[in-house]
C-alpha cells in the first residue's frame, strides 16, 4: 500500500536527482533507472509520476526556472531604486541556487536540447523572453530608449557566462555577477 503523500516528496527527489545526474554526466545522456537510483526509488515509480525520461528532464528545467525566477523576486523585493532593481537581477541569476555546476550544466544540455524539442524550445523562449523584459522595464528610467538594446546586451552576457562556466572552471558567482554589474556601469554611463 502506497503511502500518503509521498508523491511530492517522490517527485520533488527525482527533479532533484535528475539535475545532479545532468550535472554528473555533462549531457542529457542520463538514464531513468539511474536518476531513479539517486533519488531512492525505483524506475517504475519515476515512469509512473513521469511518463518518460523527456518529461522529466522537462519537469527539471521548469524547477530550475522556479528557482530562479522566485531568486529574482526576493532580491528584488527590497531594491528601491532601478539600479538597484537591476544589481538584483544579476544577483539573482548568479546566486548560489542558480549558478551551482550542476544547475549550469543542465542549462547548456538544456540549450542544446531545446534545438530539436519544441517544447524545450518554448520553455526556453519564455526564460529569455522574461529576462528580457525585466532588465528592459527596469533599465527604462535608466536609459530610455536605449534599454532593449542594453538588456539584450546584459541577457547575453549573462548566458555567456554560463556557458563559459560550463567549459570548466569553479563557479564564481560573486565574480560573474560583479562583471556583469560592472558592464552595465559602463554601459549606463555611455548613455
Amino acid at each position: 500500500m502506497p503511502r500518503v503523500g509521498m508523491e511530492p516528496i517522490r517527485r520533488d527527489a527525482l527533479v532533484k536527482a535528475t539535475i545532479a545526474e545532468v550535472g554528473r554526466k555533462g549531457s542529457l545522456d542520463v538514464t531513468v533507472s539511474r536518476i531513479a537510483a539517486r533519488a531512492g526509488v525505483s524506475s517504475g515509480l519515476a515512469h509512473h509520476y513521469f511518463g518518460g525520461k523527456q518529461d522529466l528532464l522537462f519537469e527539471a528545467m521548469r524547477h530550475i526556472m522556479r528557482t530562479y525566477g522566485a531568486s529574482v523576486r526576493a532580491e528584488i523585493a527590497t531594491a528601491e531604486t532601478p539600479h538597484a532593481r537591476l544589481e538584483a537581477i544579476i544577483r539573482a541569476s548568479f546566486g548560489p541556487d542558480n549558478f551551482a555546476p550542476e544547475v549550469i550544466a543542465a542549462w547548456l544540455s538544456f540549450y542544446v536540447h531545446a534545438q530539436s524539442s519544441p517544447g524545450a524550445r518554448r520553455l526556453l523562449a519564455i526564460y529569455q523572453s522574461r529576462l528580457r523584459a525585466n532588465l528592459t522595464q527596469t533599465l527604462r528610467p535608466l536609459a530610455g530608449g536605449r534599454a532593449p538594446d542594453l538588456a539584450e546586451t546584459l541577457a547575453a552576457l549573462i548566458d555567456g557566462l554560463y556557458i563559459r562556466q560550463a567549459l570548466g572552471g569553479t563557479p564564481d558567482g560573486a565574480g560573474a555577477a560583479a562583471r556583469v554589474i560592472g558592464l552595465l556601469g559602463s554601459l549606463l554611463a555611455a548613455t
